[in-house]
């Protein structure tokens, strides 16, 4: 292993506020900072306090990471305290919590002038395009991370370079991503970009000017896995793009896996890993869709009834906001005693990595969040893809269409977060249970799925081990900055 010298480099780290933008950071971070690189890793009290478990670990481990707070100024847009990760605002405030997030940039800078060791670059989330100012100011070399696939980074590339979202007028009209190796058709509603809605435009603006002007760009993926994409991305850019993923590899032992992103409760945590052992390898279907789209009630319902009627094993995580007192009179009076046997609900945030991870574990049903796919694939475990929003629609495409991971659900409409009100079912119980028993069936299609993707975990591991393709990017990465 190649170690640096600490008291030459000092990449500072800035993720979005946001779970799955944060998760993927902290690997990032460890692993530089077990290169001998000084990491000032920038975040709010409210989220240091999620990730405290990883804070600790990087103590005890003697790791140089500082984790900064940075007060949140939740006051400015009219939000109660500790309101500051995107998973814990309504829809209302999206926009004003995205500009008010610049609010950020003095005291971030204020602390970089007065460290002893002076930045040598910045590492900053795609969505944060408020950095560049610091970066000018300072000096120093300003480095992209873009969490979602390297197909959804070239997607959004192609689509602003070529003004496609300015020409689409109707949210429903199909348009074809231009100069591609295969033909991509999105709606402006399913299409590549964080940012496509109305009210939005600036804030899409000064992000793709952001991507521009980057010194490099960093994914989180691996050649193996996007190979043909990764090149004509670079080849675009006219930069250097590094891939050092997938970075939830790096949670080798059980502890890390568990600790990743947040943490369960020692008696809880235990309950699960017994019901898992209690299962065949390979018969389990996990269901989890991320921490911030949210379903209706009857929707909800209706998954419910879906895994029922494939009478498989299934773990079935449904977040806190999504629990409304009907639905929790259903669950508790009358699903959760019929599937007791064959199903675990659990409510609120698990240890997704090391459920993913377990040998009874055979598919994932997933929203398609860039981390979960990743950690999916790298594990070996096909599919069935429910994307919400954003990005989620291209990684579907990827996956499926590209890489023939997974099993789609032929979702067309983005979702966000329904009115109390909603009675909208887009996914009937029939196509859940027919998906689900497609993937997990013994049809040779199926069988060549499971193969193809127990392969590329296989590929996965290689390119984070030393040697590979994504541990030789993170040495070459710091080598550009300090050499």
């Amino acid at each position: 292993m190649t170690f640096f010298n600490e008291k030459k480099a000092h990449f500072v780290l800035i993720p979005l506020v946001a779970q799955g933008h944060i998760i993927p950071m902290t690997d990032l971070a460890r692993l530089l900072a077990e290169r001998g690189v000084h990491v000032s890793f920038i975040t709010t009290p409210t989220n240091a306090a999620r990730i405290q478990p990883i804070v600790q670990r990087s103590i005890e481990s003697n790791l140089p990471i500082q984790f900064v707070e940075l007060k949140f100024p939740c006051a400015q847009i009219g939000l109660p305290d500790e309101c500051e990760n995107v998973d814990l605002i309504e829809s209302s405030y999206f926009i004003a919590f995205f500009e008010v997030l610049e609010l950020l940039r003095d005291p971030l800078e204020q602390y970089l002038r007065t460290h002893h060791i002076p930045p040598s670059c910045i590492i900053s989330d795609g969505c944060n395009p408020w950095t560049v100012e610091i970066a000018q100011r300072l000096c120093v070399p300003r480095i992209v991370f873009h969490g979602p696939s390297c197909l959804f980074a070239l997607c959004d590339h192609k689509t602003s370079k070529h003004k496609i979202l300015h020409n689409v007028t109707d949210y429903s009209e199909q348009f074809v991503v231009p100069d591609m190796p295969i033909t991509l058709r999105f709606t402006k509603e399913t299409g590549p970009g964080f940012f496509n809605a109305p009210g939005w435009e600036k804030i899409r603006d000064d992000t793709v000017e952001a991507e521009r002007t980057a010194d490099a760009i960093i994914l989180n993926t691996f050649e193996d896995l996007e190979r043909q994409f990764i090149e004509l991305y670079e080849k675009e850019l006219g930069k250097k793009v590094w891939t050092v993923g997938p970075l939830n590899l790096y949670n080798k032992e059980e502890n890390s896996k568990s600790l990743r992103g947040n943490k369960l409760g020692a008696e809880k945590q235990q309950m699960v890993l017994n019901w898992l052992e209690s299962h065949k390898p390979k018969s389990v279907l996990y269901v989890s869709f991320g921490s911030i789209a949210r379903k209706s009630s009857l929707q909800l319902m209706e998954l419910g009834l879906g895994l029922e009627a494939t009478e498989k094993p299934f773990i079935w995580v449904i977040k806190e906001a999504e629990i409304t007192p009907e639905l929790d009179r259903w669950l508790s009076t009358v699903f959760d005693k019929r599937v007791h046997q064959k199903g675990l609900i659990l409510r609120g945030w698990v240890p997704q990595l090391a459920i993913l991870s377990h040998y009874s574990i055979g598919a994932f049903m997933t929203h398609c969040g860039w981390n979960s796919m990743l950690e999916s694939i790298s594990l070996g475990v096909p599919m069935v893809t429910w994307p919400h929003f954003s990005d989620q629609f291209t990684n579907e495409k990827l996956v499926v269409d590209v890489l023939g991971f997974g099993v789609s659900l032929g979702v067309t409409v983005p979702t966000w977060m329904p009115a109390g009100d909603d009675d909208t079912i887009s996914v009937n119980r029939d196509d859940i249970k027919s998906a689900i028993l497609r993937l997990m069936g013994e049809e040779e299609e199926m069988k060549e799925m499971r193969r193809k993707v127990a392969e590329m975990a296989e590929k996965a591991k290689k390119a984070m081990e030393e040697g590979g393709s994504s541990y030789n990017n993170i040495t070459r990465l710091i080598e550009s900055i300090i050499l």
